[in-house]
């Protein structure tokens, strides 16, 4: 081994504010907060008494025999305590293969490789396992050409040295590589045939692996529940729901069923292929108490879109006192998000602080998203700052976060930010950024930007990176320039494109340009609603009537439906929806009172309607009413009645806010001295004292 030696030692000289309340919610049962308290407890003195306990049988324990010398390095290396157990290590007159090869263990699992290989090349006598655990260890670091190394140069290689290869190959996203070794293997056991199927299906691949478990089945190796775990994994992947139910049955058969991890692959692998009452059924056929059960639940209801009963399960599973684990937090903040239920969603928040998961960067990205999708981008921003270790989940998130809210100068500040972290961007880092710069009117440094990406290697440019150039040219009023990209684009430009071409003609009232984006949009597709209401509006905007009458005339001959303005206000866990002119909610009467109320209030302050944003060739009385009863002021009329006094207000809408609305709303912030917060299809606006956050720019 001393040839290895030297190959070890020259491989390895190679190588490299918002304050939100920490309340429990009042729902959560006393048993589960003694739960939490508990564990609160526990992380905060666990270490404590291990270490004065593991200090008091050191002094029993320093000149006694080797077995107990193992145990107390053992119990060192768990708490952590890596310095003391390699003092002791040092201090043993007599050290047998198994105690070196818990030292070096020791040393990987607490992040000191080099320690690790340092004890590994002065161990005297090594054998299968001590190779085994090195070669683990090495790919834990990405060190795959060393491991290789010490797997060729192994004397003898039993049938672990050849799964922690193929393990180590998949973990690195060496695929192919593990499949060669899987079919070189003399002799292979269940848990070769397991970890293939499951790295196949983890890459992406999984109807090879679901092939491989057929061989493995014809073959006549008995799966262990690990196994049909992961084929279960893997025809939820691959939406094989036939194999799938197969397997199931077979599960019954032996009797794995009750097995927690069996239970929620099952579940999953039914809510993925849309049959979610039979993961309701195998959730229901016994008492569960494990939080991957409970979980599966929870996100497969997410991903039926059933986000009601998602949270209905997640208060039923702090009923029973499950304590929820990052995943359970994740798919119920995702949740709120989807309900924009932020009043559920801090409640949340608040026991995940309890249970020190805030910082955790699965839980802090649904945080940073739910915070932002429901209109708050600074308790989003708050909580990225506190995320330990960002991911470009978490980047990507509080940049798209940004851009939702026009905070160009923010999205640019924390891209500059994550470039400086050394974290590479990918396609959802170049959209926010192009889409937070159209937001921000930020014409030169958008354009750097796209030039920028262009010659990236991480991100390949796509046709929704041309539609945010497009747009953030059109926006800016250079037309001309926007319908020059598009024609000299690589690819053929889709609707996305040509729409936000058109979008701009229709802000900056250019018919010329605008025509020609829409009969490009036609062709594409006939029956495009959008095109033609925008040429409609183009036209009605700029005194065309009997043209945009054409249009609508074509719309309705070739029945093409235009999609409803809608706006709607959560309130207490519902949804309140209101159309234009809408009078069917049960206190439509002193929402009218209330606008009433405000449009003398808005006179009194200067305003004059604009009725160009009524788009209709009707009287002016009749285009003031219909611009004062939009759905957005029926939404603030409703909110501004149910809501306390001083609160914010936080209104949804489908469709883009018209110019009118958007200066009303300013003066009614102002008047009723209270933020609110609008989205419409564009973006975020927040209405304070008479001004809005897009600068009139949106």
């Amino acid at each position: 081994m001393s040839r290895f030696a030297a190959i070890l030692r020259k491989l390895a000289s190679s190588t490299r504010s918002v304050t939100i309340s920490t309340r429990l919610p009042p729902t959560i049962p006393k048993s589960l907060k003694c739960h939490i308290a508990f564990a609160s407890y526990a992380k905060l003195h666990a270490s404590t008494y291990a270490s004065a306990h593991i200090d008091h049988l050191k002094n029993q324990v320093l000149d006694s025999n080797v077995y107990r010398c193992t145990k107390m390095i053992a119990s060192y290396v768990e708490n952590h305590r890596l310095g003391d157990a390699l003092n002791l290590f040092d201090e043993m007159s007599v050290k047998d293969t198994v105690v070196w090869n818990l030292m070096i263990k020791g040393c990987l699992d607490c992040g000191d490789l080099d320690m690790g290989m340092k004890l590994f090349e002065e161990m005297p006598e090594r054998n299968v396992i001590s190779c085994t655990t090195m070669i683990n260890g090495l790919f834990q670091y990405g060190r795959v050409e060393l491991a290789e190394h010490l797997f060729r140069e192994m004397p003898t290689r039993d049938i672990a040295a050849w799964n922690a290869m193929i393990h180590g190959y998949f973990g690195n996203k060496r695929v192919e590589d593990a499949v060669k070794l899987f079919d070189k293997m003399p002799c292979r056991n269940v848990i070769s045939w397991t970890s293939v199927i499951s790295g196949l299906d983890q890459q992406g691949r999984s109807d090879e692996a679901l092939v491989l478990f057929k061989q493995m089945v014809g073959y006549g190796v008995q799966g262990t529940p690990n196994t049909y775990s992961c084929a279960i994994t893997a025809c939820a992947s691959a939406l094989a729901l036939g194999l799938g139910a197969g397997i199931h049955g077979h599960v019954i058969k032996l009797n794995y069923v009750t097995d927690g991890y069996i239970a929620a692959s099952m579940i999953t692998f039914y809510a993925k292929c849309k049959q979610i009452e039979n993961s309701c059924k195998i959730f229901n056929e016994k008492l569960h108490k494990n939080v991957a059960v409970w979980t599966a639940l929870l996100t497969g209801y997410g991903l039926n879109l059933r986000h009601g009963d998602a949270l209905k399960v997640f208060a039923d599973m702090l009923k029973m006192g499950v304590l929820p684990n990052q995943s359970s937090f994740t798919s119920a903040f995702n949740s709120c998000c989807a309900e924009e239920a932020i009043d559920q969603g801090k409640a949340i928040h608040a026991m995940a602080i309890k249970l020190g998961l805030e910082t955790d960067v699965f839980v802090g990205n649904s945080l940073i998203v739910l915070y932002s999708k429901c209109g708050n981008i600074t308790d989003g921003a708050t909580i990225f700052e506190k995320v330990a270790e960002k991911n470009i989940v978490s980047w990507n998130a509080i940049i798209v976060g940004c851009a939702q809210h026009g905070l160009g100068m923010w999205a640019l500040t924390f891209f500059n930010r994550m470039m400086r972290a050394g974290v590479d961007p990918d396609n959802i880092t170049f959209t926010g950024l192009l889409s937070a710069c159209s937001h921000s009117g930020i014409l030169r440094k958008g354009q750097r930007l796209f030039d920028y990406f262009c010659h990236c290697r991480s991100v390949e440019v796509k046709l929704e990176h041309y539609a945010c150039m497009v747009d953030i040219l059109g926006r800016s009023g250079k037309l001309d320039e926007a319908e020059k990209l598009v024609k000299s684009m690589p690819m053929k430009a889709n609707l996305s494109v040509w729409l936000a071409l058109l979008s701009s003609c229709r802000m900056h009232s250019n018919v010329e340009v605008g025509e020609r984006a829409a009969e490009s949009i036609i062709n594409l597709d006939p029956h495009c609603s959008a095109a033609y209401i925008l040429l409609s509006n183009l036209y009605a905007f700029s005194g065309r009537w009997s043209d945009a009458a054409t249009v609508r005339g074509k719309m309705k001959k070739r029945e093409i439906v235009k999609q409803p303005g809608r706006s709607w206000v959560s309130l207490k866990g519902l949804r309140h929806v209101f159309l234009s002119g809408d009078r069917s909610h049960p206190l439509s009467e002193k929402i009218y009172q209330k606008l009433a109320w405000l449009g003398e209030k808005l006179k009194e302050f200067g305003y004059i309607p604009d009725q160009r944003f009524a788009l209709h060739d009707v009287e002016d009385e009749q285009k003031e009413a219909m611009l004062a009863y939009h759905s957005e002021r029926l939404a603030i009329g409703f909110a501004l009645i149910s809501t306390v006094q001083g609160s914010t207000i936080t209104v949804m809408k489908n469709l883009r806010v018209c110019g009118d609305c958007h200066t009303a709303i300013k003066l009614m912030a102002k008047i009723v001295g209270r933020e609110i917060v609008l989205r419409d299809s564009s973006r975020f606006h927040h209405f304070r004292d008479g001004c809005c956050s897009c600068g009139d720019y949106w």
